[in-house]
C-alpha cells in the first residue's frame, strides 16, 4: 500500500515516512504543497497524509485542486490546530478524515487502513438550489439547463453559498472559507464577487437567488430564487 506524506517540517516528515514504512506501507515524502500536488497527480497512491499548513500551496488548496481534477485518492489531513471549524473546513473541501497533532502512529495507521478499506470516494453529488446545479467534481454550473462559465473563485464562492443555502453568511465567514489569504484582504472583496456572481447566475435568468441581508451578509434562497 503506497502512501504520500505531504509535510514541510523535516524531522516530522522523515519520522512519518519511517513510521509508516515500519508498519508495512510504502511511503513517499513531499515537503511542500506544490510538490505534493505533482506527485499525487503523477502516481496512483492508495492514500495521502496531508498537512494543512504548507508552503507554496496550503493543504486546503492541494485537496481542493485534487478533487477538482477528479482525483479521489483518500486524504487524511493533519493540523496543529484543534478546532471544529478546521475539521469542518477540511471535510467540506473533500478530505476523508482529519487528525490533530500530536498523534500516535497506532491511530494514524488505523485511520489509514480504515480509509483504504473504504476505498476511493465516489464522485460527489451535484449540488442543487432550485434550477441552479453545481457539480463540484466537474467544476460545472448550470442554471435552467444553461451552462454558466465561472472563474475558480466565483465557483468556490457559489459552492459555499449553495452548501449553506438558506443561511445568512457574513463577509468574514465567506472570506475565511473561500479566500486562503483572507487575513490580508479587504472584506469588500466579497461584495465585488457577489456582484460578479449575480451578473452571471441571476441577472441573465431573471432571478434574485443571492440575497443581501442588510447589516448581516448574504444568503442564497433555498429555492434558487
Amino acid at each position: 500500500m503506497r502512501v504520500l506524506v505531504v509535510e514541510d517540517h523535516p524531522a516530522l516528515g522523515r519520522a512519518l515516512v519511517h513510521g509508516l514504512t515500519v508498519e508495512g506501507f510504502a511511503a513517499d515524502l513531499a515537503t511542500d504543497g506544490e510538490e505534493g500536488l505533482f506527485k499525487a497527480e503523477d502516481i496512483p497512491y492508495d492514500a495521502i497524509v496531508l498537512d494543512i499548513m504548507l508552503p507554496r500551496v496550503n493543504g486546503y488548496d492541494v485537496c481542493r485542486r485534487l478533487r477538482a481534477a477528479k482525483n479521489w485518492t483518500p486524504v487524511l489531513m493533519l493540523t496543529a490546530k484543534d478546532g471544529e471549524y478546521d475539521e469542518a473546513d477540511a471535510l467540506d473541501i473533500g478530505a476523508d478524515d482529519y487528525l490533530t497533532k500530536p498523534f500516535s502512529y497506532v491511530v494514524l495507521t488505523a485511520r489509514l487502513h480504515a480509509l483504504m478499506r473504504r476505498g476511493r470516494r465516489p464522485r460527489p453529488a451535484v449540488l442543487r438550489a432550485g434550477d441552479l446545479l453545481l457539480d463540484p467534481g466537474g467544476r460545472t454550473c448550470l442554471r435552467g439547463g444553461v451552462s454558466v462559465d465561472l472563474t475558480t473563485r466565483e465557483f468556490s464562492l457559489l459552492e459555499y453559498l449553495v452548501r449553506h443555502q438558506g443561511q445568512v453568511l457574513s463577509k468574514q465567514d465567506l472570506l475565511a472559507h473561500v479566500w486562503t489569504d483572507h487575513f490580508e484582504l479587504d472584506p469588500n472583496v466579497v461584495e465585488v464577487y457577489i456582484g460578479y456572481l449575480r451578473r452571471k447566475v441571476d441577472h441573465p435568468f431573471g432571478t434574485r437567488s443571492i440575497e443581501t441581508v442588510r447589516g448581516s451578509g448574504y444568503r442564497l434562497a433555498t429555492d434558487g430564487g
